[in-house]
């Protein structure tokens, strides 16, 4: 939309035109929007093949161009950033402004955006996974994901794809993003005829159902969620608490909690507890009489404010032991997440509500620092655990030194 100069003044987009546009005259949603129709001299339109390519469009004219109008989804914060890690097998996570400027750069081999829904971008990550099969795997999982019998995931969880293969299905998907969906098909197509060349007809039908995937892109989704703004925003630089249990055979039970802020551990805040009501190994019963006793002493306690999310080392036992104590107090609008050990780092298992779309973006996103808040629990547990088997040890044999 421009003004009587040929001034942009605003960037949108629209399924129908007609609709979209007499909605301005009509119906303006604010006062801003209204002061704005009444200096529209003249209204430019680009049509693209797709709901996807229109939401990439928009975003990149509005980081160009910077139209006054616009200003709304420049300071909102809910803008979302769609960033590649940089890894060898690099994955797509999505970044709000605030979580994209401090999340050191080097992480990323490029980010795209602002875009206005965080679900609108899923969505159109989604619609093109057929063409561009994307994976959050980590390698070495040792067992096919959900995913790869969709043939969405390539089979980065299964050891089946190098880095080298994988890395030419990311660039598609960048270029995507970029803008050049015609690079994007071209490199398609080459691999296609490359594979056919040397015979090795079935890689090359894999390129042909990519291709015709990409010609036939289903984003009905993009457009549902376009404007379905994620009320709840999670701060993960905020107030984050860890928790563990550390027994021996129900022994010596204690719990931890260490707390992060500014994705740094605070350990003024961290505290101990000694088990007191449980008897015997119950992992999830000491875990619901340390947060009985968190949360009913922190009303007491002004430095305890309430986290931004809550990180549990454990499965979903443990979770749905938590889950049961929060509902009690009032506070069951507190994000939490699982983080269930494997045999290493690679193979640990995330746990949380998979609706939640804004706590399920930053899990992904954000695994590594939850990685470091569960270890940073573990330890501080085993550390105190460690400790009263000491003093028991040493209270026993006083006691037989005297007999």
């Amino acid at each position: 939309m421009k003004d009587t100069a040929g001034r942009i003044m605003y960037v949108g987009k629209a399924t129908s035109l007609r609709t979209r546009v007499s909605s301005y005259f009509v119906r303006p949603a604010d006062e801003r929007i209204a002061d704005m129709v009444g200096k529209i001299a003249s209204i430019d339109w680009e049509e693209t093949p797709s709901a996807v390519e229109a939401l990439i469009l928009e975003a990149k004219l509005i980081k160009k161009l910077q139209p006054p109008y616009n200003v709304r989804d420049k300071d909102d914060k809910s803008r979302v950033h769609l960033a590649f890690t940089k890894e060898d097998y690099p994955r797509p996570v999505l970044l709000r402004e605030y979580e994209l400027a401090r999340t050191p750069k080097g992480r990323f081999l490029k980010t795209f955006g602002p875009f206005k829904s965080a679900g609108a971008v899923q969505a159109a990550l989604d619609a093109l996974r057929p063409a561009f099969p994307w994976s959050v795997c980590r390698p070495g999982r040792g067992r096919p994901c959900f995913h790869v019998h969709l043939h969405q995931c390539p089979g980065v969880c299964t050891g089946t794809i190098t880095p080298r293969e994988y890395s030419a299905v990311i660039r598609g998907l960048m270029r995507y993003f970029d803008g050049q969906r015609g690079e994007a098909v071209r490199a398609i197509k080459r691999s296609m005829q490359a594979a056919a060349k040397v015979e090795n007809f079935e890689v090359a039908a894999r390129y042909r159902d990519r291709l015709w995937a990409l010609e036939h892109i289903r984003d009905m989704a993009v457009l549902k969620r376009d404007d379905a703004r994620l009320q709840q925003f999670i701060d993960v630089f905020g107030r984050i608490e860890g928790y563990d249990i550390s027994n021996t055979s129900g022994q010596s039970a204690v719990g931890s909690l260490v707390v992060f802020e500014d994705g740094r551990p605070k350990k003024s805040q961290y505290r101990k507890f000694k088990i007191k009501t449980v008897e015997g190994p119950n992992d999830t019963a000491m875990l619901a009489e340390i947060f009985r006793r968190r949360f009913g002493e922190s009303s007491k306690n002004r430095q305890w404010s309430k986290p931004d999310l809550i990180l549990v080392d454990g499965g979903q036992g443990q979770l749905s032991a938590v889950r049961k104590v929060l509902v009690e107090f009032d506070l069951a609008d507190i994000p939490l997440v699982g983080l269930a050990k494997g045999f290493d780092r690679k193979q640990d298992e995330l746990v949380y509500d998979k609706f939640d779309h804004e706590l399920a973006r930053l899990v992904i996103a954000f695994k590594p620092l939850l990685q470091q808040v569960r270890d940073e629990a573990h330890r501080f547990a085993v550390s105190y655990h460690r400790q009263l088997r000491r003093n028991s040890v040493r209270g026993q044999r006083h006691v037989n030194s005297k007999r």
